[in-house]
């Protein structure tokens, strides 16, 4: 009898050699690399223990990507709020040439993107990847109205139109917008999933599914994403997938397995599983023997939200999430859009390395572009640059020739090199002084700030290099008269662009 178990084990083992060499096999079949893009919500640069190492949070899988990759010290999102900046995400431009000239999109809201527009899953699935977008969408969906309103009456029954699966995702599974923003029920492809039949509130009310709870929603979008992988990674086909976190953004809501374990609040809880969530992710990528073919990016949509502190003042104990940065979410200072950004793509990505050039979130759709050797065409990724020079090695260079910033209030910043020009006296957002506060102070009208000498953005020397506002100015008005930044054909705005927002800040 041992002498049979013996023998049925170790023919077990061979199977399992057989296959998961067969599974190896098959993705090495395909040169092009798998793709994983992985983005938080509200992360701010200080919480992530490979830029902070003084900050109080652990983050152990977040940190292995930009240790066994490139961390990334000047990147930002193309707005210091969420929609925004995954607007450029998926269409390598920037937002305010679309209908939003500030804010957020909400969970009924109409979708953002035109559905005859380029995106990079559409460009990827063109060329033969498998795509999907698990977790947060919050870039409008079709949904069917059946009374208009603040509160609109919606027939869940129907498809939903305009979302992923209508801009190049061939499986969706996710969340309409913010995990505070209803409705309150998970969305597979173009149908919800069961019928919303309550109302909860996660800092808003509205329809909610009976079993939604939003503690569950980052553990569910994980498994969904680990199960993904694992599925591709047995497949001969390339895969991309673009994975949104719906935290640490409010609600504040860490399962039971990390509460208390960070010792700093509930906020660092949350963090904590972000950081797991990710990790998971990892290990799927390593469990199915595709880590040395897949590129994996880590970054979050804008910085830490200063909100969070009313109820989890992570400061008080010593942990700063925007670090020496000015400012929070929503403001067109440093804090407000400067982020995390790692990448690990092994063979093509030095191990242990680190950049300093500056990148921009809408940069995604030019590099894998580049990746795949496809030129784009001129009407697509208006403000997308191709950074694989940066990512190989191979650049030393600026390849930017400048980045354009927006805040939640719509005000405009242009950087180049070490100059930063702001279009309002004040945060553009949340922080003090507000833009209408600042008007009734006095303060200048823009902003200048060189970024070597004053990284905290603490000295307003417009007045002493008039010359360097002129400039920048005369440059951002070029960006928004061509309908682009990038060299090509002259485009056109979805609508008038107005540079200055002064009615904004006073309402």
């Amino acid at each position: 009898m041992n002498v049979f178990n013996r023998l049925m084990k170790n023919a077990a083992a061979l199977v399992l050699v057989l296959i998961t060499a067969g599974t190896a096999a098959a993705q090495k079949k395909h040169t092009a690399p798998n793709i994983i893009y992985i983005l938080a919500d509200d992360l701010g640069i200080g919480d992530v223990k490979l830029y902070n190492t003084n900050g109080k949070l652990r983050t152990p899988n977040i940190d292995r990507i930009g240790r066994e990759g490139m961390r990334f010290d000047d990147v930002h999102s193309s707005s210091a709020v969420c929609t925004p900046s995954r607007y450029s995400i998926v269409t390598g431009r920037y937002a305010w040439r679309s209908r939003l000239a500030k804010g957020v999109l909400y969970g009924y809201d109409k979708p953002l993107i035109d559905s005859s527009r380029l995106t990079v899953a559409r460009l990827l699935q063109q060329n033969g990847y498998a795509t999907a977008c698990i977790g947060k969408w919050h870039l409008g969906l079709g949904w069917k109205v059946i009374t208009p309103g603040k509160e609109p009456v919606i027939d869940y029954s129907s498809p939903i139109t305009g979302g992923p699966n209508a801009l190049g995702f061939d499986y969706f599974y996710g969340i309409a917008a913010s995990l505070d923003m209803p409705p309150f029920i998970f969305i597979e492809n173009d149908h919800t999933v069961g019928q919303p039949a309550t109302v909860k509130k996660w800092g808003r009310k509205g329809p909610a599914a009976a079993d939604f709870e939003a503690v569950n929603c980052l553990p569910e979008l994980t498994s969904k994403a680990v199960a993904y992988i694992r599925e591709k990674s047995q497949e001969q086909r390339p895969f991309f997938l673009y994975f949104t976190l719906p935290s640490p953004h409010t609600p504040i809501v860490p399962s039971a397995a990390f509460k208390g374990k960070s010792g700093v609040t509930e906020y660092g809880d949350y963090v904590m599983e972000t950081d797991w969530a990710v990790g998971q992710l990892l290990k799927a990528v390593d469990e199915g023997k595709i880590a040395e073919n897949t590129m994996i990016v880590f970054t979050s949509d804008n910085g830490f939200a200063p909100y969070v502190l009313k109820t989890w003042d992570v400061e008080a104990r010593g942990h700063y999430p925007s670090m020496h940065y000015k400012g929070y979410k929503a403001d067109i200072w440093e804090g407000g859009h400067r982020i995390p950004f790692v990448v690990k793509w092994p063979g093509n990505v030095p191990p242990g390395s680190t950049s300093g050039h500056t990148v921009c979130l809408s940069d995604f759709m030019a590099t894998v572009a580049g990746m795949l050797h496809k030129p784009l065409p001129d009407n697509a990724a208006e403000d997308s640059y191709n950074i694989l020079p940066y990512l190989t090695g191979q650049s030393s260079g600026e390849i930017r020739e400048a980045t354009i910033h927006h805040s939640i209030d719509g005000n405009f910043a242009i950087r180049q090199g070490k100059w930063k020009l702001e279009l309002c006296p004040g945060s553009g957002g949340w922080a003090k002084p507000r833009n209408a506060e600042a008007f009734k102070q006095g303060l200048p009208v823009v902003q200048l700030y060189d970024l070597e000498a004053d990284i905290g953005e603490q000295h307003n020397v417009q007045a002493e290099h008039p010359e360097v506002v002129k400039r920048l100015m005369a440059l951002l008005q070029q960006y928004v008269n061509e309908g682009r930044s990038t060299p090509g054909k002259r485009q056109k705005n979805d609508t008038s662009v107005d540079l200055w927002k002064k009615v904004y800040a006073t309402k």
